[in-house]
């Protein structure tokens, strides 16, 4: 995964080079710097008008900040949401900050208002901020000044204020500012028939980088702004379609459809509101940065062509006349542009100067034509009165609308008897008509389809003498008419949006929601100017002269490919087959990798991963194999096993092109947070060579991750041209390392592991050699297989409650997720944290089981917080999951318990941090003491570990200072996390002491025996030897065992003597005795043999009083045994023995004393008087039977008969240097044979000769010593140079240097040297 953020990171910087190689990109920012002039104060008092005065000293022109001029400030006569102060700035300015006071020693101030601006004075705007019509915070008492930056600039003439909430003490009172500064540009009205053509300097341009900026303002949906074509195919086209930007480039496409260039990316929505939008774009190769009005979309274009071919000439406005038949309907611009610029040149400047060719235009103006449109805003409690004729028996209504709501009022009036109704019901027109005169004569009529698009639509009823007629969008062909049986009349009145008046008859739809203009009533324009002059009809919650149509659907807040639905307050994101859900599709159903599935309880089998979470891969599905102890993630190519080469290209090569069903992106992802990937691949050759070794240029190759070519074959690695058998040595022929080198024509085989994961998939092998006759070759490559998931698992302990993991700020603007795992055994903790100037983000354990979310957006702190039934200081895993969009925020525990808010209707829904993020204590408070792991945030896994290792008081991985120290934890002891340390679990061991390295041993007198009772299957005693089964849980049950190890030391010098006796429910038996000669037996009894099975080592006197280790292992038939230091001898138990140790019951030490089957010749023999000496380290599986004995404060089945007293048993046994089994004098060739009991017998004259014997094996061994130093003195000097590694597992078996390389390193980079010479002495 950090391999994938370095990816991202520089996918980042390709964009940052481009904004900073295209000139221009930042000189917004540098003269917005400069833009901070006053300019509301130097304005004369006739520059300041209002809706109303409360009188004469409370005149607009009063309005200034900080002046007391008047009675020190504006207040209007009405206390409503009408009113408005406006400031003329004289000429359009840009202003970038607003700032407002309360009148002048008063109780007058307004507390929150809204922001219009407009060019003309008609047309207004409100400010928008995050998608919102914004609403300011402003005074809370006359004499304070609230300033505020806006987010993005506005140009604009007029400035409207408009009081929302006032004082509650007095009236609304005001005085303002305006910051910002002059703005100048030159503006061309374009007509639909005039277009700009820039010629350019050489008829062919060949273009790398482009930089095209313009802003424009129109009232139609559909128009062509920029064009530019070449004779090659290649183009660039900016143009509006249903009032929506489209911008298409095609760098190049060849002639054979196989590189298609055509690219085309949309942006923004409703631009045809004749209001100014801002367009640039920016290219650099096949990078893109398209951005309209600050929102900006990166991406790279089709094909593999990086520049653009334009012949002649670039157009503005439209299509050049010889383009036009061929245009496939394009209409040209209708509307304004202005600050037209094409890489570098002023284009609108050149025209001024008349060095470009204007000669389309009829009539150049350098001015934009006032749109006539008079818009009105409805929201869910307006509506608009209107007059118009009465008693008619004409009725005709036309207006136009756009709203996204699907139902709603359009109109509505009362005939003189009856009503007519016109409104949106489920994307269409209805009208429903309704004459009462002698009986009730109800009409429906509906015409339309989705017209609750934000397009503007047109609708048109008629009625007229017996019939009605309804129109939409003047599609005079698809008008719909109905007969009316009985003439009407109407009544004069004319309700728009909504009517809230008592009626028999009210309407049937619920009010309009969204904008009207160009209404119509009796086929004559309705004046709305006179309307808000209140002269004729009236109006309530109605805004004029504006339409705040939002689209809250573009930019699109639904993430990965999620359906962005929308009414006119909110809207809503359907995750239906993307793999993702939540409010915004943010967040990933599927886990991210099959270590994951694993934990929840999963089997093997076929899963959907998502292995960057919330990030931009899809999720993709892979076999998950959980057999073993390891997790498998297994991704299957389309090749397959023993695929033939048949067909070649023009240089004989045979390509063989694989794919993974799905992106390598998402292959890339698996290796990554892989810890170890591989790959079979196998080449079945006749006359068909492979690498060409030894010396020669390879005949075929694999290609891999990244297209990189690669020579190493399956067995091998990075930089060693061999296969499998060129490592291990054993080819068919010797001077060449692959097998099918040899060239024979006998079918051979290459095949091996793939096991440099940075190079995997295998995408692509090349065969070069079976264009000769005779020649032949399969390929398969199998899967990828790749175990562990260095994500799920990267975690840091924090050892300290001061101690801290700092990374850059986190950028989770619109959207941010976070997820994680802890443990702990502390009560709260600061689990993370991130600030900015107001903004913030928390998570932190609150108390012992309550876990918070805390975040501040810039409009107040919201906390969610989840409470668990259990204590989450526990020491056991948890997970949180915490997300925040511009819908809502939720908080999960375990998956289970949660918390969700709303987000506010209204407010910031951007996040932004400026410090660090801090993961544990910051900012003086305590905190978190434990382990986190896996913490993702928006998709991406920080890299916990690595940060640990450079800083104080946190630890990398999550196992305290185990990760460091666990090697102290000897003999099998288990290392237990503390976090300000580390402990040895000795519970299973034999061992006792701090690191588990203490024996624990005891010194048996004659007759003393220690006996250890599994607990049986069923019917548990109540009570065993004073000792309650209840307080054994975790006491081995009796089982059927196919696999035991017994281990154990001793010293004695008595025999014969029984050292361990297992017992069994059934005649099943191990022992291990010491027979009158002093030589040690084990003697197995599993049923289906005669007489037990026997071990003899005959050849040592082990009754010799010195220290002695045993290890018996058995694995069904095989046994391993290994005395003291020596190397382990196998065994084989026979065929007709059962390899089932069944029901095994008791565990004897010293000597036996059982009831039932058991065997008489032994016990005979060896039990009396029983083991005289000292045992140690004894275990059997994981029962420590004489640790048991000796420790009171362990509860176990365990009783002590005799006198047995703790001892360390003097010292470690006798540690001879390993000899091999060929050179051991003691090693039996005869392994596994049978010794009877009658071969048991004392030398006949009584002398022992044990001692002569012993001195005979001392001198062997004295001399086969030297003979080994000499050996190793000439290995020594063997080879010139010597190799000097640290190979610990694999190295010493290997043949050669490139074996042990890769035996030990499969990811080893660096070329062998083939030609290595060797020099003898």
């Amino acid at each position: 995964m950090y391999q994938m953020k370095m990816q991202r990171l520089g996918a980042a910087w390709v964009w940052v080079l481009l904004a900073w190689s295209i000139p221009g990109v930042a000189s917004s920012s540098a003269s917005r710097g400069k833009c901070e002039e006053s300019l509301a104060t130097p304005l004369p008092y006739s520059s300041f008008t209002a809706s109303t005065l409360y009188g004469g000293s409370y005149g607009a022109g009063y309005a200034k900040l900080n002046r007391r001029g008047g009675a020190g400030g504006w207040s209007p006569l009405d206390m409503d949401r009408y009113q408005w102060l406006q400031v003329d700035l004289g000429s359009r300015k840009q202003v970038v900050a607003v700032a407002t006071q309360g009148r002048y020693s008063s109780t007058d101030w307004m507390s929150q208002y809204r922001l219009l601006y407009s060019d003309t004075g008609k047309n207004w705007r409100p400010y928008l901020q995050d998608g919102n019509i914004w609403s300011f915070q402003g005074n809370t008492n006359s004499e304070s000044v609230m300033h505020y930056e806006l987010q993005h600039p506005i140009l604009a003439r007029f400035i409207r204020f408009i009081p929302l909430e006032w004082s509650e003490e007095g009236r609304i009172g005001l005085r303002v500012e305006i910051y910002g500064c002059s703005y100048w540009s030159d503006v061309i009205n374009f007509d639909g028939h005039s277009v700009i053509s820039y010629k350019f300097k050489s008829k062919k341009m060949k273009i790398k980088k482009d930089v095209i900026s313009l802003k424009f303002r129109t009232t139609a949906g559909d128009g062509v702004l920029v064009n530019g074509e070449g004779q090659q195919g290649d183009y660039i086209s900016l143009e509006l379609r249903r009032a929506r930007l489209q911008l298409s480039i095609n760098l190049g496409s060849n002639q054979y459809g196989s590189i298609q260039g055509h690219t085309s990316v949309t942006s923004g929505s409703l631009l045809d509101d004749d209001h100014w939008h801002t367009v640039v774009i920016e290219r650099y190769r096949r990078n893109v940065n398209f951005t309209l009005d600050h929102h900006t979309q990166q991406f790279r274009t089709n094909g593999d062509f990086d520049h653009l071919d334009l012949d002649y000439e670039i157009n503005f406005g439209g299509l050049p006349v010889s383009s036009k038949p061929s245009s496939g309907g394009r209409e040209n611009f209708v509307g304004c542009m202005e600050g037209i610029t094409y890489n570098g040149d002023n284009i609108t400047s050149l025209i001024h100067r008349k060095r470009v060719d204007t000669s389309s235009f009829r009539n150049l103006t350098f001015s934009c034509a006032e749109s006539q449109s008079f818009p009105v805003f409805f929201n869910s409690s307006s509506f608009l009165r209107l007059p118009g004729q009465g008693d008619s028996d004409t009725l005709s209504v036309s207006l136009f609308f756009r709203t996204w709501n699907p139902s709603g009022l359009l109109m509505y009036t009362a005939l003189a008897d009856g009503v007519v109704e016109v409104g949106l019901t489920d994307g269409k027109v209805t009208v429903y008509i309704n004459v009462t005169q002698t009986k009730n004569t109800r009409i429906d009529i509906s015409s339309g389809n989705s017209l609750n698009d934000g397009q503007w639509h047109s609708v048109h009823l008629s009625a007229l003498e017996n019939y009605a007629m309804l129109t939409i969008d003047g599609d005079e062909a698809s008008t719909v008419r109905t007969a009316i049986p009985i003439q009407i009349r109407t009544g004069g009145t004319y309700y728009f949006g909504g009517y809230f008046l008592r009626t028999n008859t009210p309407p049937l739809q619920r009010p309009f929601q969204g904008c009207m203009q160009m209404i119509h009533v009796d086929d004559q324009l309705a004046d709305l100017r006179a309307v808000e002059q209140g002269t004729i009809g009236t109006f309530e919650n109605v805004s004029l002269d504006m339409c705040a149509i939002i689209d809250r659907c573009v930019p699109n807040q639904c993430e990965h490919g999620g359906h962005c639905s929308q009414t006119w307050d909110t809207f809503t994101c359907y995750c239906n087959g993307t793999g993702y859900t939540g409010a915004t599709c943010h967040a990933p159903v599927y886990e991210q990798s099959c270590e994951e599935y694993k934990h929840l309880g999963k089997g093997s089998g076929n899963y959907w991963i998502d292995p960057d979470g919330s990030g931009p891969l899809a999720p993709f599905r892979v076999n998950c194999d959980m057999t073993e102890d390891t997790v498998w993630t297994t991704v299957r190519n389309n090749l397959s096993p023993q695929t033939s080469v048949t067909s070649s290209d023009q240089e004989g090569k045979a390509i063989l092109q694989l794919s993974y069903n799905m992106t390598t992106e998402q292959v890339w992802s698996i290796t990554n947070s892989a810890e170890y990937c591989e790959q079979q691949i196998a080449y079945t050759c006749r006359m068909s060579r492979l690498l060409n070794s030894p010396d020669g240029v390879p005949f075929s190759w694999w290609v891999g991750r990244a297209n990189e070519r690669h020579s190493y074959w399956g067995g091998s690695g990075p930089g060693i041209q061999k296969c499998a058998c060129g490592i291990e040595r054993n080819c068919t022929n010797p001077k060449h390392y692959c097998n099918c080198d040899a060239d024979q024509r006998q079918w051979r085989e290459d095949a091996g592991l793939l096991v440099y994961k940075d190079h995997l998939p295998v995408t692509q092998v090349v065969v070069g050699d079976t264009s000769r006759a005779g020649s032949e070759a399969k390929v398969t490559v199998g899967p990828l297989r790749c175990q562990g998931d260095r994500d799920y698992w990267n975690a840091a302990s924090f050892t300290s409650p001061a101690s801290y993991l700092h990374f850059p700020s986190f950028r989770g603007e619109t959207s941010a997720d976070i997820s994680f795992y802890f443990k702990t055994s502390s009560t709260y903790g600061v689990f993370l944290e991130n600030l900015g100037n107001t903004d913030f983000i928390r998570i932190e354990l609150r108390a012992a089981s309550v876990v918070s979310f805390s975040f501040d957006v810039g409009n107040g702190a919201v906390e969610l917080s989840v409470r668990s039934p259990v204590p989450l200081n526990d020491d056991q895993w948890h997970r949180v999951e915490a997300d925040r969009n511009v819908k809502e925020a939720g908080l999960w525990l375990d998956g289970q318990y949660r918390d969700v808010r709303p987000a506010p209707p209204q407010g910031h829904t951007r996040l932004e941090l400026f410090s660090q993020l801090y993961v544990g204590a910051s900012g003086g408070q305590r905190g978190f003491l434990g382990c986190i792991r896996a913490l993702k945030m928006n998709g991406v896994t920080l890299d916990l570990e690595e940060r640990a290792k450079v800083t104080p008081g946190v630890k990398p991985g999550c196992h305290g200072h185990c990760s460091s120290y666990s090697m102290h934890c000897r003999n099998g002891g288990k290392c237990v996390e503390k976090y300000n340390g580390y402990s040895c679990d000795c519970t299973h061991t034999a061992y006792d002491g701090p690191f588990c390295a203490d024996d624990v041993g005891g010194y048996f007198e004659s007759g003393t025996l220690v006996r250890y009772d599994f607990l049986p299957e069923a019917g548990l005693p109540a009570v065993l030897e004073g000792r309650s089964v209840s307080a054994m849980v975790g006491v081995p049950s009796e089982a059927n065992l196919t696999q035991e190890e017994l281990v154990f030391s001793f010293s004695t010098s008595s025999a014969p003597t029984i050292l361990v006796y297992v017992s069994s429910r059934t005649q099943d038996y191990l022992a291990v005795v010491l027979r009158q000669n002093g030589t040690l037996q084990i003697r197995y009894s599993l049923g289906g043999l005669k007489e037990p099975y026997t071990i003899d080592v005959d050849h040592r006197n082990m009754a010799n009083g010195q220290p002695h280790h045993v290890n018996i292992s058995r694995d069904h038939r095989n046994i391993r045994l290994q005395l003291d230091h020596y190397p382990v001898s196998t065994y084989q138990l026979p065929e007709a023995s059962d390899t089932q140790f069944n029901l095994v019951k008791t565990i004897f030490l010293g000597k036996v004393f059982e009831t039932g089957q058991i065997d008489a010749i032994l016990i005979e023999r060896y039990n009396t008087p029983g083991f005289v000496g000292c045992l140690s380290r004894v275990q059997f599986n994981s029962v420590a039977p004489l640790k048991a004995a000796l420790r009171s404060g362990l509860s176990a089945p365990v009783t002590t008969h005799g006198i047995l007293v703790q001892s360390n048993c003097g010292a470690s046994p006798l540690t001879i240097s390993p000899i091999s089994s060929a050179n051991d004098p003691w090693h039996m060739d005869t392994a596994g044979a049978v010794f009877p009991f009658g071969e048991e017998k004392v030398n006949g004259d009584g002398v022992d000769r044990n001692s002569a014997v012993i001195g005979g094996i001392i001198a062997m061994v004295i001399f086969i010593i030297l003979c080994i130093m000499v050996f190793v003195i000439r290995h020594m000097f063997r080879h010139k140079g010597s190799y000097h590694t640290n190979e610990a597992k694999g190295a010493e078996s290997a043949d050669c240097a490139d074996a042990a390389i890769i035996v030990n390193d499969p990811a080893f980079t660096e070329t062998i040297d083939e030609s290595k010479k060797e020099w003898f002495i």
